[in-house]
């Protein structure tokens, strides 16, 4: 079949491209402009928080820095007064012992001081001596009479005794003590054998 004229010169003819109005293309631009000018106003918007946002935080961390220097600084103060001066609770409790043995050393010179007299002295200065100490959690260790214990007695000899249980604790030469149940001198005794 033979093609008309006409239907050879649209079959030859070149798609149709659509034409597009200047005056639609402008719109669709200044639209698309002003949709980016919104978004990079967002952006400038949203840079700017985000900035302030991280001067505000480093501020805050040089802050807590600041606060943690200062805070070291304090408690290594703190740690060494306490080293320094941790004694002086149970010096000033020690003090009246002192001044008490001094009132007897000075009672003892005198001519008309008698023996009893002064052994009553040292008694009163030997209890308020025991009495600071166990206000300091100091206990003795007097281990006469009881089963010899090497966690709290250093045997100086061991002595054959039919008196005595093997192992129990026959005289005490030196007597231990403890601090908060702590040892820090072991009692020297005698044990039976």
């Amino acid at each position: 079949m033979a093609k008309s004229k006409t239907e050879q010169d649209s079959s030859n003819a070149k798609p149709e491209q659509d034409v597009v109005d200047p005056v639609q293309e402008e719109g669709i631009s200044a639209e698309t402009q002003q949709a980016e000018d919104a978004v990079e106003h967002d952006l400038a918007a949203m840079l700017a928080e985000a900035k302030q946002e991280a001067e505000s935080q480093k501020e805050l961390a040089l802050r807590t820095m600041a606060d943690m220097e200062n805070l070291k600084r304090r408690t290594r103060i703190d740690v060494e007064s306490a080293h320094k001066f941790a004694l002086e609770k149970f010096v000033n409790e020690l003090l009246p012992v002192l001044d008490s043995m001094e009132m007897g050393l000075d009672a003892a010179a005198k001519e008309d001081a008698s023996a009893e007299s002064i052994r009553e002295g040292l008694d009163i200065t030997f209890k308020q001596f025991l009495d600071v100490l166990q206000k300091f959690n100091v206990e003795r260790v007097n281990p006469e009479g009881e089963k010899f214990d090497p966690q709290l007695h250093e045997a100086m000899t061991m002595v054959p005794s039919p008196d005595h249980d093997s192992q129990m604790v026959m005289e005490v030469f030196q007597k231990g003590y403890l601090l908060n149940e702590r040892l820090v001198r072991p009692a020297r005794v005698i044990v039976a054998q």
